[in-house]
């Protein structure tokens, strides 16, 4: 008897010229083998035999769900918005580009140009807690994916190969002069360099407010990212000899401060510039004002004065600098955008739950089948 193979059972894995036998070989096959089959292996898996859960959608269960979600996050935002809002906090623009602006004489300063200005402003309300001095720029993108990788992390960690040998991604601010930039590339070549003092006005007398420079840094950045280079750590000088200063900077990194444990590549002010922001609208911290005693604020309402030394050019890229006072809270700086946030996610879900609910109450209970005439 003739037997006839279709295409099909050839590609189901019988061997042409045969016909697969339980226990044996194949029929009229050239090799005893076992037949060849794609079916898979009878396992719970590959059968998709698993357990499996999937949630029935009813009245019941997602009406409470939208609801308790906006019960939940509708106070949670309203106490969140409402801390955000009761932290303190004074902005003062020292850009220049006003004709009236104290520092308009300055509006057009180069990297080695200096220019001195003072802004007086007043106070309304105390700053009760401890008070974060920042500098504040804007349209500066220091998100830019050249800028980002323009550094050299080993040569920040204190690695004396890549302190003479910089890494090529900090092109072109590598070498200057045929010496290796210390620290190079181009987020170092352009850190913030302006200097700010603050004093309180009394009777035209003028009290310098004290403006604690450490403990502005990131503790893993000061203490672990960034290190000086191995040897002798009281004269840096020496360890920094036959390298340059970036091309912006007035003096080299080893002359940042007097201190010995804020010098070099672990000045706190530099630690904070090296951490690039996000958005080209950013903020970072300069200084702390400590509280002296629990029973006078940190900051009295009144007179004060803001003495700028104004040297970091923003003119040219339509920039703006901002000099800001604020107080912090248990969910840090002021910031309403997470408070708004959960209050619009539960009033959306409680506003859907209503609308389900009607909806429930008024259609839910019909007979959807259909009516068969007889």
């Amino acid at each position: 008897m003739a037997v006839n193979y279709s295409a099909k059972e050839e590609a189901d894995g019988h061997p042409s010229g045969g016909v697969g036998v339980p226990g044996g070989g194949a029929v009229g096959g050239g090799g005893g083998g076992a037949v060849k089959t794609r079916k898979p292996d009878n396992t719970a898996f590959k059968q998709q035999r698993l357990p499996a859960w999937q949630p029935i959608l009813t009245a019941g269960t997602v009406l409470p769900a939208f609801f308790i979600i906006g019960l939940i996050f509708i106070p949670i935002g309203i106490g969140i918005f409402v801390t955000s809002n009761n932290i303190r906090e004074y902005e003062i623009d020292y850009t220049g580009t006003e004709p009236s602006s104290p520092c308009n004489k300055c509006l057009n300063v180069s990297w080695d140009s200096p220019c001195t200005c003072t802004i007086n402003f007043t106070l309304e309300h105390s700053f009760e807690s401890n008070v974060f001095m920042y500098y504040g720029l804007s349209n500066f993108y220091q998100n830019h994916r050249r800028y980002v990788k323009s550094r050299d992390d080993s040569q920040l960690n204190g690695d004396n190969s890549s302190l003479h040998n910089p890494s090529k991604e900090c092109e072109p601010y590598r070498t200057n002069e045929d010496k290796p930039i210390a620290p190079c590339g181009a987020i170092a070549n352009s850190m913030f360099n302006d200097t700010l003092e603050l004093y309180r006005i009394d009777n035209d007398t003028r009290t310098p407010i004290t403006l604690i420079k450490k403990g502005i840094a990131w503790w893993t950045d000061k203490n672990v990212k960034f290190r000086n280079p191995t040897g002798d750590g009281n004269n840096l000088t020496a360890l920094f000899q036959g390298t340059t200063k970036p091309v912006n900077w007035p003096k080299p990194v080893y002359m940042l401060d007097q201190e010995p444990d804020n010098n070099g590549f672990i000045n706190e002010d530099f630690i904070v510039w090296m951490r690039t922001a996000a958005l080209p609208t950013f903020r970072k911290l300069y200084r702390l004002i400590e509280r002296k005693n629990n029973f006078q604020p940190t900051l009295q309402a009144g007179k004060y004065s803001l003495d700028i030394a104004y040297n970091y050019p923003v003119h040219s890229f339509d920039g703006r600098k901002r000099m800001i006072l604020s107080t912090i809270s248990w969910m840090g700086g002021k910031n309403p955008f997470l408070g708004i946030a959960y209050i619009t996610v539960g009033s959306i879900c409680f506003f859907l739950g209503v609308v389900l609910l009607f909806i429930h109450h008024k259609y839910g209970n019909r007979n959807t089948s259909a009516d068969i005439p007889n």
